[in-house]
């Protein structure tokens, strides 16, 4: 079973450490890293290439107009594509984006993922949510991660939850030093299945210092077996109990033939 790691990360705009968020992003070694909160003034882009390079992922180069989103990628996967969309807000507030990437793996149809970063404001983010799903309604297998800057109860949250499922864990995020709020979160739809969560052994000084957020993860299915592949080691299991359950009754069978013999006294 083969397995796509995406990761979501808000970096605080490298207001922290940068080298040790890039340790945690090494350990964590996503195949797919959607990062919130990169630095997104003139000129910043020297900053995520030199962080991109840190984490030994690569970087499309462009994230003018994403509010600060954008993605990485390791050399496992393929960008077939890399979008970085603008959403509208109101006069004097942070810009705000999301970026979109489309992956593959050899043999599979490319995953589209997306990385979101949620207004402060509750309607707003209610409203970028919808925008987001209709943008990104045309594709069938979707992951979104990011920053919702809300929890299960919020309207932005529900409208993901209406479409897709959580696949990342439930353990807080927020704030890095003392987490007690889930604001990072990684949804996919029903096709995409999350294998078992792998921990990671991450730094605890390096979390603190690197940004306010914790990282979160999933290990993404992205070969499971076809019907085909599963008839076929079915069969093969049952060949085998077959031949198994033949060999136990021919030894069954010596043994006692072996009892019913006359032994020389």
């Amino acid at each position: 079973m083969r397995t796509m790691r995406v990761a979501s990360y808000n970096t605080r705009d490298f207001l922290g450490d940068p080298y040790a968020a890039a340790r945690v992003v090494r350990a964590i070694d996503p195949d797919v890293l959607c990062l919130q909160e990169v630095p997104r003034r003139l000129f910043s882009s020297q900053r995520v290439a030199g962080f991109a390079r840190d984490c030994g992922m690569f970087w499309s180069g462009r994230h003018r107009g994403s509010g600060g989103t954008t993605i990485f990628t390791s050399l496992r996967v393929d960008v077939v594509e890399s979008r970085h969309h603008r959403l509208r807000v109101a006069r004097l507030q942070r810009t705000r984006g999301f970026a979109l990437a489309r992956v593959a793996v050899p043999g599979r149809e490319p995953v589209a993922v997306a990385s979101v970063h949620l207004s402060l404001d509750a309607a707003e983010r209610a409203a970028h949510a919808k925008v987001i799903l209709d943008t990104l309604g045309r594709d069938s297998e979707l992951v979104l991660a990011g920053d919702l800057n809300e929890t299960e109860t919020g309207a932005a949250w529900q409208a993901f939850a209406g479409v897709m499922r959580l696949v990342s864990p439930t353990t807080p995020t927020y704030p890095a030093a003392r987490p007690r709020r889930v604001l990072d979160v990684i949804f996919a739809t029903p096709g995409l299945e999350a294998a078992p969560h792998a921990d990671v052994e991450l730094s605890e000084e390096d979390l603190v210092a690197a940004s306010d957020h914790r990282p979160t993860w999933v290990d993404l299915v992205i070969d499971a077996p076809t019907a085909a592949q599963e008839q076929a080691e079915e069969g093969a299991e049952a060949v085998s109990e077959t031949v198994t359950e033949e060999s136990v009754a021919r030894a069954e069978a010596s043994a006692q033939e072996a009892e019913d013999t006359p032994q020389p006294g």
